[in-house]
């Protein structure tokens, strides 16, 4: 059984990305700590919020540092809405440093007339360079999003799905080594977000 640590610093929705997982057969831990990190497979970085105060709190429980040592390992994470977000070196909602695990700038969303902010809803993905998430020839997944901002990856070839926002193409989900994340809430978009939850999880037992 695959075993994921749950990264837990109070700013994520823990409980359906719990149950999302252990639906498809993963053994689900919460990790506090650097302590918490025994046996563990993955690691799963969850958050919902504003980018400064998640990281303080990451910082003030010394998660930030547990997290750049694990993925400077090459061990794997998954990051979910904020939890992309932290990923990067910053993010144009605050002055807080990001993680720097990703090299690029968190930026706002366009505003334009008739596209409301936070972009909210379901929206089709489109496939850019592929990943164990989005593999090439997946069907096009229509997902869950709930955000104000989205990632500018400097290296484009680490965008593996955009999104459509106010006629623009921004970033929904990455895949760096073995990093990937998603702007999106797979846990609640249903059987496209359990599918790539599966891939994800599949991916991981071929490494073992």
């Amino acid at each position: 059984m695959t075993r994921i640590g749950l990264i837990d610093y109070g700013m994520g929705n823990l409980h359906s990305v719990q149950r999302a997982f252990e639906r498809l057969g993963a053994e689900v831990r919460p990790v506090a700590g650097a302590d918490d990190l025994l046996s563990l497979d993955a690691l799963v970085l969850p958050g919902v919020g504003a980018f400064d105060p998640a990281m303080e709190r990451l910082r003030q429980s010394g998660l930030d540092h547990t997290l750049q040592a694990w993925c400077h390992e090459g061990r794997p994470l998954l990051g979910i809405c904020l939890g992309l977000q932290l990923l990067f070196a910053g993010s144009d909602e605050g002055r807080a440093p990001g993680l720097g695990l990703l090299p690029g700038r968190v930026r706002a969303l366009p505003r334009r007339p008739g596209h409301p902010i936070p972009h909210m809803g379901w929206a089709p993905l489109i496939a850019a360079h592929p990943s164990p998430l989005l593999p090439a020839g997946a069907p096009t997944a229509w997902v869950y999003f709930v955000h104000s901002f989205a990632a500018d990856p400097e290296d484009s070839s680490v965008t593996t799905a955009h999104v459509d926002f106010a006629n623009e193409r921004v970033t929904a989900a990455v895949w760096q080594g073995a990093i990937g994340a998603c702007q999106f809430h797979p846990e609640k978009s249903g059987p496209h977000g359990e599918a790539i939850l599966r891939r994800w999880l599949a991916w991981l037992g071929q490494l073992s």
